[in-house]
């Protein structure tokens, strides 16, 4: 049995990584809301709020404007994350 190895379009068509301008997550700054971690989308560059804080920013931003790839925007962690596919990638 050959082993298949998932791929995503989203993650293979990242050519430059765009990194957070502020650590900060703007929705949660906007409603005086905390944040645990935070993402930042690989097709804006907005910086957003992780799934495990309260208002789950960068996941809703994904689904509601279709931008599928975030990186983690915490320091020393070199990962993206595809929303549609569940998919990680390390960079």
């Amino acid at each position: 049995m050959a082993l298949r190895i998932k791929k995503c379009e989203h993650i293979e068509a990242i050519s430059e990584i765009k990194k957070p301008q502020t650590y900060e997550c703007e929705e949660c700054v906007k409603s005086g809301s905390t944040w645990v971690h935070l993402r930042t989308c690989q097709e804006c560059g907005v910086t957003l709020c992780c799934d495990s804080s309260p208002n789950k920013h960068a996941s809703k931003h994904a689904v509601s404007k279709g931008h599928a790839v975030i990186i983690s925007a915490e320091p020393g962690e070199k990962w993206l994350w595809c929303y549609e596919h569940e998919l990680i990638a390390r960079y």
